[in-house]
């Protein structure tokens, strides 16, 4: 679990997290969601340490994160897993390559031990015959679910995507979305996921942060997101003719 109080953050002057309190829950799928400049982007950098907030907390498990000396911080990160957007990765490595990477980064495992591992996860996202591909030469969802294995191939406690689905056909991101849940709940992961997809809201948003001018507007999950009567909600959520149409037909109905 993270539990963030009064979060705040300011770049040059500019005020972009303005005191944000909430909880992130274990073994659900946590979504921050939000417009363009709303703060999530800088609130997930700030949950993985690459910016410091001004004032506030924010708690791992009982670790103040900035109470935390270099070496207890260096032990959260390898506890940390993270989905990229784009899913960067190594293009001159091959998939089992980029996926033991964080092993032979962050651990003291064996070469036999390691593969072992990357087998593992390789075939928990149903990647079996990739090992020797470089990314170059497999799809553009076979490649996110090569950077979800990366991800946790190192047993995280926390695991951050940042718009895992980006650039995926609908089908391919509803694969990725369950995927992510199923490994959330499998290994009890605190996910924490940043996505301005309303799929994603709609398939996995067990617990959802909604950001406006970084303040948390609402807190709710995917089937009260749909009936709050909070208006910058409902303007964020129905402001696709397909989903002005879905709640039409739900007020209708």
């Amino acid at each position: 679990m993270i539990t963030i109080t009064d979060v705040k953050k300011a770049f040059n002057g500019s005020q972009v997290l303005k005191g944000i309190s909430t909880v992130f829950r274990t073994g659900e799928t946590n979504l921050i969601i939000g417009q363009s400049g709303s703060g999530k982007t800088v609130l997930l950098k700030t949950l993985l340490g690459i910016h410091s907030p001004d004032s506030g907390t924010i708690d791992f498990d009982g670790r103040i994160y900035a109470d935390l000396s270099k070496d207890e911080r260096r032990e959260l990160r390898t506890e940390i897993g993270m989905v990229f957007q784009g899913s960067a990765l190594f293009d001159s490595m091959t998939v089992a390559e980029n996926v033991a990477f964080p092993l032979r980064m962050f651990t003291t495992k064996s070469r036999a031990e390691i593969n072992e591992r990357v087998d593992v996860v390789l075939q928990r996202v149903n990647l079996i015959d990739a090992h020797k591909k470089l990314p170059s030469e497999i799809s553009g969802g076979m490649q996110k679910r090569v950077a979800i294995a990366r991800a946790i191939v190192n047993n995280p406690k926390y695991l951050f995507c940042d718009e895992p689905n980006s650039g995926l056909d609908p089908n391919t991101a509803i694969l990725i979305d369950n995927l992510i849940q199923e490994i959330t709940k499998e290994y009890n992961i605190t996910t924490v996921i940043n996505t301005h997809d309303m799929n994603s809201v709609m398939e996995i948003g067990e617990n959802i942060v909604f950001l406006k001018n970084g303040i948390k507007e609402w807190q709710g999950d995917k089937s009260q997101i749909f009936v709050t009567d909070n208006k910058a909600v409902t303007d964020f959520v129905y402001s696709s003719n397909l989903f002005k149409k879905v709640r039409e037909a739900n007020l209708k109905g």
